[in-house]
């Protein structure tokens, strides 16, 4: 009869004993999830050159944007498109500073029409825009995110940026499928690496600039 209340103590203390190791070792295999994303590249360029659907300026400063260079053809593209909306805009584009922004010629204007109303059914496509320049602006907006990747003939990619509020292009610098460890883009035709690495991206980004506004808060109680 003494067996069974020694049993349920030493129970006890093995759950005692292993839970903080669990805990910490949940922390620690998930620390991308609580850290801060790295800058991998500073001073991308403006973009208040560009319209929207409206005739509206767009910006990066004071945003936090999912940058995108859909092309010409736009709707040959619009499965990135869908993918995003479905795994990171749906979830995130109530986010008071969060925006999409995709960089169109204005040759796709049309195309966008379509394609904003096929995004209105997975969620209100207010903070995502469709913004239309000249190509040779498209082209050094690219390039000024100093990615290593290029931009095809019809002005599109399949990549899409994480930009922060400062202009600076956010990333990896420690991923295991990049050249050189560094993450530069998400390939949005890739449905799993857009549901797992850039899901948990814009998380961390979103909470970067959640905490740093409740720390100011503070300050000024």
């Amino acid at each position: 009869m003494e067996q069974q209340p020694q049993k349920k103590k030493f129970l006890v203390l093995a759950v005692l004993f292993l839970l903080p190791i669990t805990v910490y070792l949940f922390f620690a295999s998930g620390v991308n999830n609580f850290g801060k994303l790295p800058v991998v590249s500073e001073n991308v360029s403006e973009i208040s050159n560009f319209k929207d659907l409206d005739g509206a300026s767009v910006q990066l400063e004071d945003r936090i944007t999912v940058l995108g260079f859909f092309g010409d053809n736009l709707l040959d593209n619009k499965a990135y498109a869908f993918n995003l909306a479905h795994k990171i805009y749906k979830k995130n584009h109530q986010f008071k500073e969060f925006q999409f922004v995709i960089l169109l010629p204005e040759s796709a204007r049309n195309q966008a029409l379509i394609l904003k109303n096929k995004i209105e059914e997975i969620a209100p496509t207010t903070s995502w825009k469709f913004a239309f320049g000249e190509p040779k602006e498209i082209e050094q907006v690219f390039n000024s995110l100093n990615s290593r990747l290029t931009l095809r003939a019809d002005n599109s990619s399949p990549y899409v940026f994480i930009i922060d509020k400062e202009r600076n292009l956010r990333g990896r610098d420690d991923d295991d499928d990049a050249e050189d460890g560094i993450l530069y883009g998400f390939d949005s035709s890739i449905i799993a690496e857009i549901n797992n690495k850039m899901s948990d991206d814009v998380k961390v980004l979103l909470a970067e600039y959640r905490d740093a506004r409740k720390d100011k808060s503070k300050r000024k109680i």
